[in-house]
């Protein structure tokens, strides 16, 4: 479970977070959306402990920034950064040997293979596509099985079958009780595996709603979406 309470993060004056409360269970995915500038990249951030913020933030129970919600908590960023110099095996390594896992090479050989990796394994960070340092960045993210596991545009770059196969991992991780946070504002790429979202603008959560929720109301999430956005934006001139 994921719990932020009254999150809000300042620059200066500006408010990229302001006063965001909510809650995403176990086994749950959550999409949170907005157009640019809502502030979901700042939100998946303050969530994976590396920006400073007012509020509080649990993981499975653990404060965000403590030692125990950063081993079960895995984290994509919207830009891939791999090691220049490290080849794709020895990102594995590297992270099987900072969170001290035990038995890791079958996952990171199955994570590889997975993700059209196997053949690269001797490649350098720095000889590798955008596409392909995505691929290394989700693997770094799931070698350690997360229990917890944020994503920040995790489709964009990605060819069709990594596409088809991170939400094939969406699915096994959601069966497995893994809670799931998605930020994005391609809402098709998530149409098919979310439960619940949050709409954001300006920096605040303008609307929440489960998928059950939408689907009684007869609309779909881009419908939904917009309908948010645009009212809230002509609200706003």
């Amino acid at each position: 479970m994921i719990n932020v309470s009254h999150l809000t993060k300042k620059y200066n004056r500006y408010k990229a977070n302001d006063n965001l409360t909510f809650t995403v269970s176990d086994g749950e995915t959550a999409v949170l959306a907005g157009p640019n500038g809502a502030g979901k990249s700042t939100a998946i951030k303050c969530i994976s402990g590396l920006l400073r913020f007012e509020g509080e933030i649990e993981i499975c129970g653990y404060n965000n920034k403590s030692i125990e919600a950063k081993r079960i908590l895995g984290y994509v960023p919207e830009i891939p950064a791999p090691f220049e110099l490290l080849t794709v095996w020895e990102h594995m390594e590297f992270i099987a040997r900072a969170y001290r896992l035990n038995d890791w090479q079958e996952r990171a050989e199955m994570l590889m293979k997975r993700f059209e990796l196997a053949d690269k394994r001797d490649k350098l960070g720095k000889e590798l596509s955008k596409g392909m340092q995505q691929k290394i960045s989700i693997c770094c993210a799931l070698l350690i099985n997360p229990k917890a596991v944020l994503f920040d545009e995790p489709l964009v770059g990605l060819d069709p079958h990594a596409i088809k196969e991170l939400k094939h991992m969406l699915g096994e991780m959601k069966a497995e009780g893994t809670t799931i946070i998605i930020s994005t504002h391609m809402l098709e790429s998530v149409e098919d595996i979310w439960d619940k979202v949050f709409i954001m603008m300006n920096g605040r959560i303008e609307a929440e709603r489960t998928r059950k929720q939408v689907e009684e109301t007869g609309e779909n999430l881009g419908e939904l979406f917009f309908r948010i956005t645009e009212k809230n934006g002509e609200e706003s001139e």
